[in-house]
């Protein structure tokens, strides 16, 4: 996926098990197309981007399901 990191068309969200501290955060971007990752630490830097049915599978993996 080529989508800029910072491409103001991505509306990024942060975990909601960060704390108020920062720590080790994700921050995600849905599009119809796929989910994207970054760093919230350093959300200029690189990002991954998952087709939609690779995140999906990936979540149903780590939640068991």
């Amino acid at each position: 996926m080529t989508t800029d990191a910072t491409s103001p068309e991505l509306a990024w969200f942060k975990s909601s098990y960060s704390g108020a501290e920062g720590g080790e955060c994700l921050e995600t971007a849905a599009t119809p197309g796929a989910v994207h990752v970054r760093d919230s630490k350093g959300p200029a830097r690189a990002q991954l981007a998952f087709r939609r049915r690779e995140w999906d599978a990936f979540v149903r993996f780590v939640s068991g399901r």
